[in-house]
């Protein structure tokens, strides 16, 4: 039995996914992990997409590389996707939302434009990151968050806090 979480923070490109991460793995010892950086790092990929700019993620090279490490708990999975994760690995999965204006002026400071932009637009207007959770695990381990302001995220946090030390509390008393 694990005696930390396994916890997927989702959702598209600027919603804030990193920054709830690193903020709940400084407060509960947890480790971030990027799956950008495990793809490029561990080249958990097939090539490079010119017009995404992006790596072409190899689902089954990135499972088989994450395996060993998650198997313990303590993991913030941080990615635009969730559906790739076996159920048994997570405990909960945090789907952050954005508004639409804000997400946009978000994505075009990053340099985003053209059919990146459009279709990380679309995603999360058509809420397409939610469904996905919904299809892939239990209702009752998706939240859904909002991402607009510092506010929200603080509010987040304090939401996720609660969460990760019931559910240490309540897999003490399991593992006695």
């Amino acid at each position: 039995m694990r005696t930390n979480p396994n916890i997927i923070v989702t959702g598209t490109p600027g919603v804030g996914k990193s920054s709830h991460c690193e903020v709940l793995a400084r407060d509960h010892g947890l480790r971030h992990i990027s799956i950008n950086e495990v793809v490029k790092e561990r080249e958990c990929h097939a090539g490079w997409d010119d017009e995404l700019k992006s790596w072409i993620v190899d689902e089954d090279k990135l499972l088989d590389s994450l395996e060993e490490e998650v198997k313990d708990g303590g993991c913030l999975i941080d990615w635009h996707a969730c559906d790739v994760f076996p159920k048994s690995w997570i405990d909960l999965v945090i789907v952050i939302r954005c508004n639409s204006t804000i997400l946009y002026d978000r994505l075009v400071a990053r340099g985003y434009s053209g059919q990146k932009l459009e279709e990380n637009m679309d995603a999360e207007i058509m809420e397409v990151l939610l469904a996905e959770a919904r299809e892939a695990y239990d209702q009752e381990i998706i939240v859904e968050l909002q991402s607009d302001t510092a506010d929200d995220i603080d509010s987040n946090i304090e939401r996720i806090d609660t969460w990760i030390v019931n559910w240490k509390k309540d897999h003490a008393d399991a593992n006695d």
